[in-house]
């Protein structure tokens, strides 16, 4: 690959999809993060090798999303080796854009389109249309069955431990469990932050992984200096879950959430569900930030081609041993 000529074929033991998923040098998805991925972190992951994404919200108008899909595709068009780009569409009833930014990534023959926090079924059909696939993130075996049925191409387990919205089940056991009912593809999501952490969820079954918290303090990502400061900082015991702040169970870190006004150890009750409601408090996120419980393995503020170098040479590590 061009991006990367230092780089070498995936090691023998890497499952065969990984090899003729379009140019990827690892099977890593920059897991889609709030606020967070833009143009820049979508572009430099997938010129680096590995799929870049972005939940459409972070747009903050449609037609922002026209620009930015715009800026990505050309990007990329320009880089005939990159790896392919996903977007995350938030299908929650309280999304009014839901349909409109579908529109978007058919119109720009998104590659992978990744439905969260509702069905994917109103998505399939017409990711389907022009060869794309699509994934369904899901916290649960309820959810997974029910987005199996849909159609997807693969169910994205957000497992305990992964950063903003998060599951609670084992990965142990959820990837267990999903593979004696579905035989496509499988991300694993929740505090994989290392080339051996994702050895180690290939061996259990996995196609792919998430990694979203490894990208917070990269120089491409959005996140403010002192939120990539805090991540770098932080370890596990830092990881608060609270649904009080968007309704849902999700991962933050202490230090953000104390100086929100919170006080980690009496978080409130849980929110109202409104999304986009929270996507558009400004000051909410100025101060509270999320995380997963991999933050430990972060030890600086990086850039994505970085950062990518040194979760290869991990896993090639953790690959011939």
């Amino acid at each position: 690959m061009s991006q990367h000529p230092a780089s070498k074929p995936l090691s023998e033991g890497a499952h065969p999809r990984h090899r003729s998923a379009g140019n990827l040098r690892l099977p890593i998805i920059q897991a889609p993060m709030f606020l967070l991925s833009g143009p820049e972190m979508v572009i430099a992951s997938c010129r680096a090798g590995i799929v870049g994404s972005f939940p459409s919200p972070n747009a903050r108008t449609v037609e922002d999303l026209d620009a930015w899909l715009a800026e990505i595709t050309q990007a990329l068009a320009d880089s005939p080796d990159a790896a392919p780009w996903a977007m995350n569409l938030v299908m929650h009833r309280t999304n009014p854009r839901c349909y409109e930014d579908l529109a978007l990534a058919v119109k720009y023959r998104a590659p992978i389109v990744i439905t969260a926090l509702g069905s994917p079924k109103d998505a399939v059909e017409q990711v389907h249309s022009y060869g794309g696939k699509i994934y369904a993130d899901v916290v649960s075996l309820e959810f997974a069955r029910k987005a199996a049925a849909s159609g997807v191409d693969g169910l994205a387990l957000v497992c305990a431990g992964a950063g903003g919205h998060t599951g609670q089940l084992s990965p142990f056991a959820f990837v267990e469990e999903v593979r004696s009912f579905f035989d496509g593809e499988i991300i694993l999501s929740g505090a994989i932050s290392s080339g051996r952490a994702l050895r180690a969820a290939e061996v259990m079954g996995a196609d792919y992984v998430y990694m979203g918290t490894r990208f917070i303090p990269t120089h491409e990502s959005r996140a403010q200096d002192a939120y990539k400061q805090m991540v770098v900082e932080s370890s596990g015991a830092d990881i608060i879950t609270s649904d009080a702040i968007t309704g849902v169970k999700a991962n933050w870190l202490r230090k953000s959430l104390e100086q929100g006004g919170y006080d980690p150890a009496n978080m409130p009750a849980a929110a109202d569900i409104d999304f986009m409601k929270a996507a558009g408090d400004a000051k909410r996120w100025r101060d509270i930030w999320a995380a997963g419980q991999g933050v430990g393995a972060i030890r600086a503020e990086q850039s994505i081609s970085e950062v990518v170098d040194q979760l290869e040479e991990e896993y090639r590590q953790a690959s011939s041993q």
